[in-house]
């Protein structure tokens, strides 16, 4: 006699990355196993044995379906504006009793709390070019050897379906420092059979049962899903980490023909010296420079050549000093080349000018 099981096995194991010690599965046995059982009965007549009779019955296991997504590790992703290809990075585990597709859906939180910090989501990625995803080639890390898919194919159960996938987004270049963008990714169980194939949605039999295999979808109630929809879902975010800089421009009168270095006034023939300063308020700023398009009303004389152009010094008392004279003048520009300014720091331009 045939009949069929239905066996939800408990709820979807929670997968804490590639990595990180051996998860609970809970695939049991595989959809479509027959399991037979057999009763026998022994018995005598008088005291001569008589041929034992037996019967069995026959179950066939049901397909539970359910997946895991989490996301790896519990730090932000730190980005910069502008980048391109940054990564989040998740891991999907089929903790069905049989192969599945999975397909791929990630999206932007519009606003709450990013999972990895305090802060609030405040921006999107991906606005250009949208979401790609990677197949991570075994090293949990976003590099140029992972492989672009559109969804998971032919995955297998438990351990060995557990992959690892990074969303790929673009930050955009408005995004400004320590701003978060929390991103979502949605995965949903689909049918396997033809690799190469993303297979149709599964969906949950509800009838009373039958003969065939049917299936019973098992998937908790997640943070951006539904309990029993065939999907699950996790949060991961990327927090920027970018200079703010911000520019003084002041000047201090050297000296004049008339009064020379005793308290000089702004009179034609006046020497005038300019500091640009620069400060760092956020992270490390590169390839930092300043351009001065001097006013007509200013000239470089010969003393001012002399004095040259002062890059990388400091300020102290509305006075510049330091640095090295390295600027350069193709007239009327000035150019004083900062390099890299670290966080925290500040840093000067400074050169002279004489009143036409």
């Amino acid at each position: 006699m045939n009949h069929l099981m239905k066996r939800l096995l408990g709820t979807s194991a929670v997968v804490i990355g590639v990595m990180a010690g051996t998860p609970a599965f809970a695939a049991g046995t595989t959809a479509g196993t027959s399991i037979q059982n057999i009763a026998t009965v022994n018995y005598q007549v008088g005291t001569t044995p008589q041929t034992a009779i037996t019967d069995d019955d026959i179950i066939i296991v049901d397909r539970k379906i359910n997946l895991t997504v989490v996301q790896l590790g519990s730090v932000t992703t730190s980005v910069t504006p502008g980048q391109a290809q940054a990564a989040t990075t998740f891991t999907i585990t089929n903790t069905s009793n049989a192969p599945i597709d999975i397909s791929l859906a990630a999206s932007n939180l519009t606003g709450g709390t990013a999972p990895n910090s305090a802060g609030l989501d405040a921006f999107d990625v991906g606005s250009i070019g949208g979401f790609k995803y990677y197949l991570d080639n075994g090293d949990g890390i976003f590099t140029a050897a992972d492989t672009l898919i559109t969804f998971l194919d032919e995955v297998a159960v438990d351990a060995a379906g557990a992959k690892v996938v990074h969303v790929v987004a673009n930050v955009p270049l408005t995004a400004t420092n320590g701003q978060i963008a929390a991103v979502t990714l949605v995965a949903r169980a689909q049918e396997a059979g033809t690799a190469g194939t993303q297979g149709a949605n599964i969906a949950n039999f509800t009838g009373a049962n039958t003969n065939a295999v049917e299936t019973v979808l098992a998937d908790d109630d997640g943070i951006d899903d539904n309990l029993g929809d065939g999907t699950s879902s996790a949060r991961d975010d990327y927090t920027v980490s970018a200079p703010v800089l911000s520019v003084n421009k002041f000047s201090r009168v050297i000296s004049d023909p008339v009064n020379g270095t005793t308290n000089p006034k702004l009179i034609p023939g006046a020497v005038v010296e300019y500091c640009v300063s620069v400060v760092n308020s956020g992270t490390l700023a590169s390839s930092v420079v300043i351009t001065d398009n001097l006013p007509t009303q200013t000239s470089r004389s010969a003393a001012n050549a002399t004095f040259g152009i002062w890059e990388g010094g400091t300020i102290a008392a509305g006075v510049c000093s330091g640095g090295t004279n390295t600027g350069t003048f193709a007239s009327p520009t000035v150019t004083g080349n900062l390099g890299t300014i670290a966080a925290g720091a500040t840093e000067t331009v400074y050169f002279q000018v004489t009143i036409n």
